[in-house]
Protein backbone atom coordinates (compact mmCIF):
# COMPACT_ATOMS: atom_id res chain seq x y z
CA UNK A 1 0.00 0.00 0.00
CA UNK A 2 2.98 2.43 0.69
CA UNK A 3 4.69 2.01 -2.88
CA UNK A 4 1.10 2.57 -4.76
CA UNK A 5 0.51 5.58 -2.74
CA UNK A 6 4.03 6.55 -3.38
CA UNK A 7 3.23 6.35 -7.07
CA UNK A 8 0.02 7.96 -6.42
CA UNK A 9 1.91 11.05 -5.20
CA UNK A 10 4.14 11.00 -8.08
CA UNK A 11 1.26 10.98 -10.28
CA UNK A 12 -0.25 14.22 -8.72
CA UNK A 13 2.89 16.30 -8.19
CA UNK A 14 3.04 15.46 -12.61
CA UNK A 15 -0.79 17.15 -13.06
CA UNK A 16 -0.72 19.53 -10.26
CA UNK A 17 1.49 21.83 -12.61
CA UNK A 18 -1.14 24.10 -14.54
CA UNK A 19 -2.67 26.83 -12.59
CA UNK A 20 -5.38 27.04 -10.52
CA UNK A 21 -7.89 28.43 -13.00
CA UNK A 22 -7.64 25.59 -15.48
CA UNK A 23 -10.40 23.23 -14.32
CA UNK A 24 -13.09 26.16 -14.15
CA UNK A 25 -16.03 24.79 -16.39
CA UNK A 26 -15.75 26.47 -19.30
CA UNK A 27 -18.22 28.88 -20.52
CA UNK A 28 -21.36 27.56 -22.71
CA UNK A 29 -20.63 27.63 -25.69
CA UNK A 30 -23.69 26.72 -28.50
CA UNK A 31 -21.33 25.32 -30.68
CA UNK A 32 -20.20 22.79 -28.63
CA UNK A 33 -23.50 21.78 -26.82
CA UNK A 34 -25.41 18.72 -27.26
CA UNK A 35 -28.72 17.12 -26.33
CA UNK A 36 -30.00 18.61 -23.28
CA UNK A 37 -29.64 16.39 -20.02
CA UNK A 38 -31.97 17.16 -17.21
CA UNK A 39 -31.28 16.26 -13.49
CA UNK A 40 -33.26 13.79 -13.20
CA UNK A 41 -31.97 11.66 -16.61
CA UNK A 42 -28.62 11.91 -14.83
CA UNK A 43 -29.42 10.43 -11.79
CA UNK A 44 -30.87 7.79 -13.72
CA UNK A 45 -28.01 7.83 -15.54
CA UNK A 46 -25.88 7.36 -12.87
CA UNK A 47 -27.37 3.93 -11.39
CA UNK A 48 -25.70 2.67 -14.41
CA UNK A 49 -22.10 3.42 -12.32
CA UNK A 50 -23.61 2.59 -8.79
CA UNK A 51 -25.14 -0.49 -9.59
CA UNK A 52 -21.99 -2.52 -11.37
CA UNK A 53 -19.42 -0.68 -8.56
CA UNK A 54 -21.72 -1.69 -5.41
CA UNK A 55 -21.69 -5.41 -6.95
CA UNK A 56 -17.94 -5.61 -7.35
CA UNK A 57 -16.98 -4.38 -3.54
CA UNK A 58 -20.92 -5.96 -2.43
CA UNK A 59 -19.18 -9.62 -2.85
CA UNK A 60 -16.73 -8.68 -0.60
CA UNK A 61 -18.27 -9.03 2.27
CA UNK A 62 -20.88 -11.57 1.76
CA UNK A 63 -17.85 -14.22 0.64
CA UNK A 64 -17.45 -15.97 3.87
CA UNK A 65 -20.78 -16.78 4.21
CA UNK A 66 -20.81 -18.03 0.15
CA UNK A 67 -17.83 -20.07 0.99
CA UNK A 68 -20.13 -22.14 3.74
CA UNK A 69 -23.21 -22.30 2.15
CA UNK A 70 -21.73 -23.57 -1.53
CA UNK A 71 -18.78 -25.20 -0.09
CA UNK A 72 -16.56 -23.28 -2.51
CA UNK A 73 -12.87 -23.86 -2.84
CA UNK A 74 -10.55 -21.04 -2.55
CA UNK A 75 -10.02 -20.99 -6.39
CA UNK A 76 -13.74 -20.66 -6.92
CA UNK A 77 -14.30 -18.10 -4.46
CA UNK A 78 -11.65 -15.95 -6.45
CA UNK A 79 -13.21 -16.53 -9.53
CA UNK A 80 -16.76 -14.90 -7.83
CA UNK A 81 -14.60 -11.61 -7.39
CA UNK A 82 -11.92 -12.04 -10.49
CA UNK A 83 -14.86 -13.42 -13.30
CA UNK A 84 -16.92 -10.32 -12.59
CA UNK A 85 -13.95 -7.92 -12.81
CA UNK A 86 -11.89 -9.50 -15.77
CA UNK A 87 -15.42 -9.47 -17.96
CA UNK A 88 -16.29 -6.19 -17.25
CA UNK A 89 -12.52 -4.67 -17.99
CA UNK A 90 -12.08 -6.69 -21.15
CA UNK A 91 -14.99 -5.65 -22.54
CA UNK A 92 -15.57 -1.91 -21.52
CA UNK A 93 -14.08 -0.63 -24.15
CA UNK A 94 -16.37 -2.72 -26.78
CA UNK A 95 -19.52 -1.61 -25.11
CA UNK A 96 -17.91 2.07 -25.51
CA UNK A 97 -17.69 1.50 -29.02
CA UNK A 98 -20.62 -0.34 -29.75
CA UNK A 99 -22.92 2.66 -28.15
CA UNK A 100 -20.88 5.33 -30.33
CA UNK A 101 -21.98 2.78 -33.39
CA UNK A 102 -25.89 2.27 -32.14
CA UNK A 103 -26.96 4.55 -29.85
CA UNK A 104 -25.83 4.89 -26.41
CA UNK A 105 -29.33 5.00 -25.14
CA UNK A 106 -30.08 1.65 -26.98
CA UNK A 107 -27.12 0.08 -25.42
CA UNK A 108 -27.29 1.51 -21.72
CA UNK A 109 -31.18 -0.37 -21.62
CA UNK A 110 -29.68 -3.53 -22.82
CA UNK A 111 -26.84 -3.39 -20.35
CA UNK A 112 -29.45 -2.50 -17.69
CA UNK A 113 -31.70 -5.37 -18.60
CA UNK A 114 -28.94 -7.95 -19.02
CA UNK A 115 -27.26 -6.80 -15.74
CA UNK A 116 -30.91 -7.55 -14.02
CA UNK A 117 -31.14 -10.74 -15.51
CA UNK A 118 -27.74 -11.65 -14.70
CA UNK A 119 -28.45 -10.68 -11.09
CA UNK A 120 -31.45 -13.04 -10.98
CA UNK A 121 -29.41 -15.64 -11.94
CA UNK A 122 -26.54 -15.29 -9.49
CA UNK A 123 -28.82 -15.38 -6.84
CA UNK A 124 -30.24 -18.23 -8.05
CA UNK A 125 -27.50 -19.91 -8.42
CA UNK A 126 -27.29 -23.53 -6.67
CA UNK A 127 -23.29 -24.02 -6.90
CA UNK A 128 -20.27 -22.18 -6.90
CA UNK A 129 -19.78 -23.04 -10.59
CA UNK A 130 -23.18 -21.24 -11.44
CA UNK A 131 -22.65 -18.62 -9.30
CA UNK A 132 -18.76 -17.89 -11.20
CA UNK A 133 -20.86 -18.10 -14.87
CA UNK A 134 -23.32 -15.93 -13.79
CA UNK A 135 -21.27 -13.41 -12.30
CA UNK A 136 -19.07 -13.73 -15.56
CA UNK A 137 -22.70 -12.84 -17.30
CA UNK A 138 -23.14 -9.48 -14.89
CA UNK A 139 -19.74 -8.23 -15.53
CA UNK A 140 -20.26 -8.58 -19.29
CA UNK A 141 -23.45 -6.61 -18.85
CA UNK A 142 -21.94 -3.77 -16.61
CA UNK A 143 -19.26 -3.03 -19.66
CA UNK A 144 -22.14 -2.40 -21.93
CA UNK A 145 -23.90 0.13 -19.35
CA UNK A 146 -20.95 1.84 -17.93
CA UNK A 147 -19.39 3.31 -20.89
CA UNK A 148 -22.49 4.59 -21.51
CA UNK A 149 -23.10 6.66 -18.99
CA UNK A 150 -19.46 8.73 -19.39
CA UNK A 151 -20.15 9.07 -22.88
CA UNK A 152 -23.75 10.38 -23.11
CA UNK A 153 -22.54 12.82 -20.19
CA UNK A 154 -20.12 13.51 -22.37
CA UNK A 155 -22.20 14.12 -25.18
CA UNK A 156 -25.10 16.34 -23.84
CA UNK A 157 -25.32 19.92 -22.30
CA UNK A 158 -22.90 22.32 -22.49
CA UNK A 159 -19.16 22.25 -21.50
CA UNK A 160 -20.25 23.69 -17.85
CA UNK A 161 -22.92 21.20 -17.31
CA UNK A 162 -20.52 18.14 -18.25
CA UNK A 163 -18.22 19.22 -15.54
CA UNK A 164 -20.49 19.10 -13.10
CA UNK A 165 -21.81 15.90 -14.74
CA UNK A 166 -18.00 14.41 -14.49
CA UNK A 167 -17.84 15.49 -10.89
CA UNK A 168 -20.81 13.45 -9.68
CA UNK A 169 -19.82 10.51 -11.89
CA UNK A 170 -16.25 10.36 -9.92
CA UNK A 171 -18.18 10.71 -6.59
CA UNK A 172 -21.08 8.18 -7.52
CA UNK A 173 -18.05 5.67 -8.26
CA UNK A 174 -16.46 6.31 -5.12
CA UNK A 175 -19.33 6.31 -3.01
CA UNK A 176 -21.26 3.28 -4.45
CA UNK A 177 -17.08 0.93 -3.24
CA UNK A 178 -17.69 2.20 0.64
CA UNK A 179 -21.89 1.49 0.28
CA UNK A 180 -21.06 -2.16 -1.14
CA UNK A 181 -19.40 -2.95 1.48
CA UNK A 182 -22.23 -1.37 4.15
CA UNK A 183 -25.04 -2.67 1.96
CA UNK A 184 -23.48 -5.91 1.85
CA UNK A 185 -23.17 -6.53 5.45
CA UNK A 186 -26.76 -4.95 6.02
CA UNK A 187 -28.07 -7.53 3.82
CA UNK A 188 -26.30 -10.94 4.77
CA UNK A 189 -27.39 -9.98 8.66
CA UNK A 190 -30.98 -9.22 7.82
CA UNK A 191 -31.18 -12.36 5.72
CA UNK A 192 -34.23 -11.63 4.11
CA UNK A 193 -36.80 -14.63 4.03
CA UNK A 194 -33.66 -17.10 4.81
CA UNK A 195 -31.91 -16.03 1.78
CA UNK A 196 -28.48 -15.05 3.11
CA UNK A 197 -26.06 -13.89 0.55
CA UNK A 198 -28.50 -14.05 -2.45
CA UNK A 199 -29.80 -10.78 -1.10
CA UNK A 200 -27.50 -8.93 -2.20
CA UNK A 201 -27.75 -10.32 -5.88
CA UNK A 202 -31.54 -9.90 -5.67
CA UNK A 203 -32.25 -6.31 -4.65
CA UNK A 204 -30.83 -5.60 -7.85
CA UNK A 205 -33.61 -6.92 -9.58
CA UNK A 206 -36.12 -4.26 -8.62
CA UNK A 207 -33.62 -0.99 -9.16
CA UNK A 208 -32.66 -2.59 -12.41
CA UNK A 209 -36.09 -2.78 -13.35
CA UNK A 210 -37.01 1.11 -12.01
CA UNK A 211 -33.78 1.83 -14.29
CA UNK A 212 -35.16 0.32 -17.28
CA UNK A 213 -38.00 2.34 -17.14
CA UNK A 214 -36.85 5.63 -16.46
CA UNK A 215 -34.13 5.44 -19.03
CA UNK A 216 -36.88 5.08 -21.60
CA UNK A 217 -38.60 8.55 -20.25
CA UNK A 218 -35.55 10.69 -19.02
CA UNK A 219 -32.34 10.05 -20.76
CA UNK A 220 -31.38 11.09 -25.07
CA UNK A 221 -30.40 9.36 -27.42
CA UNK A 222 -27.05 10.08 -28.71
CA UNK A 223 -24.39 8.38 -31.19
CA UNK A 224 -21.11 9.27 -33.07
CA UNK A 225 -21.47 11.55 -35.59
CA UNK A 226 -20.65 7.96 -38.45
CA UNK A 227 -21.25 4.57 -38.35
CA UNK A 228 -17.70 2.91 -38.17
CA UNK A 229 -17.18 -0.75 -37.99
CA UNK A 230 -15.92 -2.51 -35.24
CA UNK A 231 -12.36 -3.16 -34.95
CA UNK A 232 -12.42 -7.49 -34.84
CA UNK A 233 -8.66 -7.36 -34.53
CA UNK A 234 -8.55 -4.70 -31.97
CA UNK A 235 -11.20 -5.91 -29.19
CA UNK A 236 -9.24 -9.51 -29.87
CA UNK A 237 -5.91 -8.40 -28.74
CA UNK A 238 -7.12 -6.44 -26.16
CA UNK A 239 -8.95 -9.03 -24.56
CA UNK A 240 -6.04 -10.85 -24.89
CA UNK A 241 -3.85 -8.38 -23.15
CA UNK A 242 -6.21 -8.33 -20.09
CA UNK A 243 -7.13 -11.61 -19.60
CA UNK A 244 -3.04 -13.05 -19.65
CA UNK A 245 -2.83 -10.22 -17.41
CA UNK A 246 -5.98 -10.63 -14.92
CA UNK A 247 -6.17 -14.36 -15.09
CA UNK A 248 -2.97 -14.99 -13.23
CA UNK A 249 -2.54 -12.83 -11.45
CA UNK A 250 -5.92 -13.20 -9.37
CA UNK A 251 -5.76 -17.23 -9.50
CA UNK A 252 -2.50 -17.81 -9.62
CA UNK A 253 -1.53 -17.71 -5.87
CA UNK A 254 -4.66 -19.81 -5.30
CA UNK A 255 -3.53 -22.45 -7.06
CA UNK A 256 0.25 -22.44 -6.49
CA UNK A 257 1.69 -20.46 -9.45
CA UNK A 258 1.97 -23.35 -11.66
CA UNK A 259 3.66 -22.77 -15.15
CA UNK A 260 0.63 -21.73 -17.66
CA UNK A 261 0.45 -18.72 -14.80
CA UNK A 262 3.56 -17.47 -15.96
CA UNK A 263 3.06 -17.99 -19.57
CA UNK A 264 0.13 -16.02 -19.14
CA UNK A 265 1.97 -13.78 -18.14
CA UNK A 266 4.86 -13.65 -20.35
CA UNK A 267 2.50 -13.54 -23.04
CA UNK A 268 0.78 -10.43 -21.71
CA UNK A 269 3.20 -7.43 -23.12
CA UNK A 270 3.76 -9.32 -26.49
CA UNK A 271 -0.62 -8.94 -26.73
CA UNK A 272 0.08 -5.43 -25.27
CA UNK A 273 2.94 -4.70 -27.78
CA UNK A 274 0.70 -5.94 -30.86
CA UNK A 275 -2.60 -4.05 -29.97
CA UNK A 276 -0.53 -0.83 -29.85
CA UNK A 277 0.95 -1.51 -33.00
CA UNK A 278 -2.31 -3.01 -34.79
CA UNK A 279 -4.43 0.13 -33.67
CA UNK A 280 -2.02 2.25 -35.04
CA UNK A 281 -1.91 0.94 -38.20
CA UNK A 282 -5.61 1.33 -38.45
CA UNK A 283 -5.80 5.05 -37.69
CA UNK A 284 -3.27 5.37 -39.80
CA UNK A 285 -5.22 3.95 -42.59
CA UNK A 286 -8.29 6.04 -42.17
CA UNK A 287 -10.20 3.43 -40.48
CA UNK A 288 -11.32 3.94 -36.86
CA UNK A 289 -9.49 1.52 -34.29
CA UNK A 290 -10.97 -0.19 -30.83
CA UNK A 291 -8.80 2.37 -28.75
CA UNK A 292 -7.50 5.50 -31.38
CA UNK A 293 -4.05 6.75 -30.46
CA UNK A 294 -5.30 10.10 -30.66
CA UNK A 295 -7.44 10.00 -27.98
CA UNK A 296 -4.33 9.46 -25.84
CA UNK A 297 -2.45 12.46 -27.16
CA UNK A 298 -4.82 15.03 -25.25
CA UNK A 299 -2.37 15.56 -22.50
CA UNK A 300 -5.64 15.56 -19.86
CA UNK A 301 -6.02 11.99 -20.90
CA UNK A 302 -2.19 10.83 -20.65
CA UNK A 303 -1.91 12.81 -17.28
CA UNK A 304 -5.19 11.58 -15.68
CA UNK A 305 -4.46 8.22 -16.63
CA UNK A 306 -1.30 8.30 -15.12
CA UNK A 307 -2.95 9.20 -11.77
CA UNK A 308 -6.04 7.05 -12.39
CA UNK A 309 -4.40 3.69 -12.68
CA UNK A 310 -2.23 3.93 -8.92
CA UNK A 311 -5.24 5.70 -7.66
CA UNK A 312 -7.79 2.91 -8.44
CA UNK A 313 -5.14 0.05 -7.59
CA UNK A 314 -4.56 1.14 -3.67
CA UNK A 315 -8.78 2.07 -3.44
CA UNK A 316 -9.70 -0.89 -4.38
CA UNK A 317 -7.35 -3.38 -2.82
CA UNK A 318 -7.54 -1.30 0.06
CA UNK A 319 -11.96 -1.77 0.50
CA UNK A 320 -10.87 -6.13 -0.28
CA UNK A 321 -8.32 -6.18 2.20
CA UNK A 322 -10.17 -4.37 5.17
CA UNK A 323 -13.08 -6.93 4.55
CA UNK A 324 -10.57 -9.89 5.21
CA UNK A 325 -9.06 -7.86 8.09
CA UNK A 326 -12.60 -6.79 9.88
CA UNK A 327 -13.96 -10.17 9.62
CA UNK A 328 -11.28 -12.56 9.23
CA UNK A 329 -8.87 -11.27 12.18
CA UNK A 330 -11.19 -8.75 14.13
CA UNK A 331 -13.97 -11.07 14.23
CA UNK A 332 -16.72 -8.55 13.29
CA UNK A 333 -19.81 -9.37 11.64
CA UNK A 334 -20.54 -8.71 8.28
CA UNK A 335 -23.08 -6.13 9.82
CA UNK A 336 -20.70 -4.59 11.98
CA UNK A 337 -17.77 -4.43 9.49
CA UNK A 338 -20.19 -2.58 7.09
CA UNK A 339 -21.59 -0.15 9.58
CA UNK A 340 -17.84 0.41 10.69
CA UNK A 341 -17.10 2.49 6.65
CA UNK A 342 -20.53 4.65 7.48
CA UNK A 343 -17.75 7.75 8.46
CA UNK A 344 -15.63 7.19 5.55
CA UNK A 345 -18.74 7.14 3.07
CA UNK A 346 -20.20 10.28 4.91
CA UNK A 347 -16.81 12.01 4.74
CA UNK A 348 -16.20 11.14 1.08
CA UNK A 349 -19.61 12.19 0.33
CA UNK A 350 -19.20 15.68 1.85
CA UNK A 351 -15.67 15.95 -0.03
CA UNK A 352 -17.00 15.77 -3.43
CA UNK A 353 -19.62 17.69 -2.90
CA UNK A 354 -17.15 20.73 -2.03
CA UNK A 355 -15.09 19.43 -4.90
CA UNK A 356 -16.92 22.26 -7.36
CA UNK A 357 -16.10 25.19 -5.43
CA UNK A 358 -12.77 23.67 -4.12
CA UNK A 359 -11.44 23.51 -7.94
CA UNK A 360 -12.85 26.55 -9.15
CA UNK A 361 -10.80 28.41 -6.60
CA UNK A 362 -7.45 26.27 -6.43
CA UNK A 363 -7.64 23.85 -9.73
CA UNK A 364 -6.04 20.88 -10.00
CA UNK A 365 -3.96 21.26 -6.51
CA UNK A 366 -6.99 19.70 -4.67
CA UNK A 367 -6.24 16.61 -6.44
CA UNK A 368 -2.45 16.61 -5.26
CA UNK A 369 -4.30 17.09 -1.64
CA UNK A 370 -6.72 14.56 -1.53
CA UNK A 371 -3.85 12.37 -2.12
CA UNK A 372 -2.18 13.68 0.74
CA UNK A 373 -5.12 13.29 3.03
CA UNK A 374 -5.99 9.88 1.90
CA UNK A 375 -1.72 8.92 3.01
CA UNK A 376 -2.31 10.67 6.12
CA UNK A 377 -5.99 8.36 6.48
CA UNK A 378 -3.91 5.68 5.75
CA UNK A 379 -0.69 6.32 7.76
CA UNK A 380 -3.09 6.92 10.85
CA UNK A 381 -5.13 3.75 9.98
CA UNK A 382 -1.23 1.70 10.52
CA UNK A 383 -0.64 3.43 13.57
CA UNK A 384 -4.21 2.52 15.18
CA UNK A 385 -3.82 -1.29 13.81
CA UNK A 386 0.03 -0.81 15.62
CA UNK A 387 -1.32 0.19 18.68
CA UNK A 388 -4.28 -1.72 19.57
CA UNK A 389 -3.75 -5.36 17.71
CA UNK A 390 -5.30 -7.40 18.86
CA UNK A 391 -8.11 -5.63 20.87
CA UNK A 392 -9.52 -3.12 17.69
CA UNK A 393 -12.85 -1.82 18.28
CA UNK A 394 -15.12 -0.13 15.76
CA UNK A 395 -14.55 3.21 17.24
CA UNK A 396 -11.02 3.30 17.08
CA UNK A 397 -11.02 2.73 12.74
CA UNK A 398 -13.14 5.90 12.86
CA UNK A 399 -10.76 8.69 12.52
CA UNK A 400 -8.57 7.74 9.87
CA UNK A 401 -11.00 5.93 7.87
CA UNK A 402 -13.18 9.26 7.90
CA UNK A 403 -10.07 11.13 6.82
CA UNK A 404 -9.27 8.58 4.25
CA UNK A 405 -13.37 9.09 2.67
CA UNK A 406 -12.00 12.99 2.46
CA UNK A 407 -8.89 12.50 0.91
CA UNK A 408 -10.50 9.70 -1.89
CA UNK A 409 -13.40 12.54 -2.23
CA UNK A 410 -10.96 15.02 -2.78
CA UNK A 411 -9.36 12.83 -5.86
CA UNK A 412 -12.23 11.34 -7.47
CA UNK A 413 -14.88 13.84 -8.10
CA UNK A 414 -12.84 15.84 -10.27
CA UNK A 415 -10.52 13.24 -11.34
CA UNK A 416 -13.19 12.34 -14.56
CA UNK A 417 -12.95 15.86 -15.11
CA UNK A 418 -9.15 15.85 -15.76
CA UNK A 419 -9.24 13.01 -17.72
CA UNK A 420 -12.02 13.37 -20.08
CA UNK A 421 -11.81 17.08 -20.26
CA UNK A 422 -9.80 17.53 -23.94
CA UNK A 423 -11.83 14.36 -25.14
CA UNK A 424 -14.09 15.75 -28.08
CA UNK A 425 -17.38 14.40 -28.17
CA UNK A 426 -17.47 12.36 -31.46
CA UNK A 427 -15.22 10.43 -29.18
CA UNK A 428 -16.61 10.15 -26.27
CA UNK A 429 -17.03 6.67 -26.66
CA UNK A 430 -13.29 5.61 -26.46
CA UNK A 431 -12.28 7.68 -24.22
CA UNK A 432 -14.84 6.63 -21.76
CA UNK A 433 -14.05 3.37 -22.59
CA UNK A 434 -10.45 3.60 -21.67
CA UNK A 435 -10.73 5.27 -18.34
CA UNK A 436 -12.91 3.14 -17.19
CA UNK A 437 -10.86 -0.01 -18.55
CA UNK A 438 -7.89 1.30 -16.78
CA UNK A 439 -10.33 1.82 -13.54
CA UNK A 440 -11.38 -1.34 -13.57
CA UNK A 441 -8.21 -2.81 -14.60
CA UNK A 442 -6.18 -1.42 -11.87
Amino acid sequence: MDTGHSRLMSASSTIVQPTPDNLTPPKPDARSAGPSLSTPGLVTLLIGVFLPMVDFFIVNVALPTMQQDLHASTALLELVVSGYATAYAVLLVLGGRLGDAHGRKRLFMTGIAAFTAASLLCGLAPSAAALVVARVLQGAAAALMVPQTLSTIQATGDPASRSRALGWFGATGGLAAVAGQLLGGVLVAANLDGTGWRAIFFVNVPVGALGLLAVARLVPETRADRHTPIDVVGTLLLAVTLVTLLVPLTEGRAVGWPVWSWLLLAVCPLALATLVAQERRVERQGRSPLIPPSVLQHVSMRRGLVLAAPFFATFGAFMFVYALLTQGFLGFSALKAGLTLTPMALAFLAASLATTSLVARHGRRVIGAGALTQLTGLVMLLGTLGLWWPHLSALELVPSLALMGVGQGLVMSPLFRVVLSEVPPQVAGAGSGVLTTTQQTS
